[in-house]
């Protein structure tokens, strides 16, 4: 390659690197800066040189004779938003697995309607989705009327604020995200394959875990990554679902940077989230070209 094609090809994608530079890479690090600074006394921050906010993402200091403990809220938080997100990325796939199945398995004809009812919750508001999940299961909800109808209960069932609040509020908004890459992965299954399966005598199950599963793996693995993602740095729906109860790390960096008024401490847990999404990717990366070679070798 020559230099001018070199300086062509540069100029191309000089339109595409400029917006990613500066509305993606310029802002993480402004982020970045800002959690090696000193918060400021009303908000904002003083620019000198401290690691405070990165000392505060997992330790605190008391603040009468300076010990150091374990940030015992911070890694709460941590960790619920780790295991909801985890959780969530699994309910998604019990329901979503078999979903993306019927929708494939259904004539051609078909499949455009059933794909058209998935994707019509993208069509409303994130917010008016969770509140609409809100009014299913709150004490006066339409769960509660049904079990108290009856008789199940003799008292409504306090679902809201609470983890399964979250999750059931995740699982319902980030759903679509699972069912569609699984479905694009079944589609392009070969269903020659499991007749054959059955025709030496492998029951559905294994069937099932050795010829259908390992063919849509890359669906299931690009669905679990778009559900893990939006579902760690979750705000609304944690802050509506779970109230204060069940904070996750969205809500608390949300928390540092308005009514905490410690921004050094927000961006550097802004960080820590967005290396969290990082080492997913990196995850996800291995195991797929992993699996390419396998296939290639």
């Amino acid at each position: 390659m020559n230099a001018a094609e070199t300086w062509r090809r540069w100029l191309l994608a000089l339109p595409s690197v400029t917006v990613i530079m500066l509305f993606s890479i310029l802002p993480l690090g402004v982020v970045l800066a800002y959690s090696f600074l000193t918060p400021g006394d009303f908000g904002n921050v003083k620019w000198i040189f401290s690691t405070d906010g990165w000392f505060s993402v997992l330790f605190e200091r008391d603040i009468f004779d300076d010990t150091v403990t374990v940030s015992d809220a911070h890694l709460t938080i941590l960790m619920r938003s780790i295991g909801l997100s985890l959780a969530t990325t699994l309910l998604t796939l019990i329901f979503g697995l078999p979903t993306a199945w019927f929708i494939a398995t259904r004539p051609a004809g078909q499949r455009g309607f059933w794909l058209f009812l998935i994707t019509i919750p993208f069509w409303t508001n994130l917010l008016v989705r969770t509140i609409a999940v809100q009014e299913m299961i709150r004490s006066e909800g339409v769960f509660n009327r049904i079990l108290l109808a009856l008789g199940i209960i003799d008292e409504p069932l306090q679902m809201m604020f609470t983890n399964f609040a979250v999750l059931l509020g995740m699982a319902y908004v980030f759903l679509p995200l699972m069912v569609l890459p699984v479905y694009a992965a079944i589609e392009k299954f070969d269903f020659r394959l499991a007749e054959a399966s059955y025709d030496l005598y492998a029951s559905r199950l294994y069937c099932l875990r050795r010829v259908i599963l390992p063919l849509v793996r890359p669906g299931i693995i690009a669905g679990s990554i778009l559900v893990f993602v939006p579902s760690l740095g979750a705000y609304v729906t944690p802050r509506i679902m779970g109230g204060g109860k069940s904070m996750m790390l969205g809500n608390l960096i949300e928390m540092q940077f308005g009514q905490g008024r410690n921004w050094p401490l927000g961006a550097a847990l802004a960080i820590t989230l967005t290396l969290l999404v990082l080492v997913a990717l990196i995850w996800y990366t291995k195991i797929t070209s992993g699996k390419k070679e396998r296939n290639h070798g």
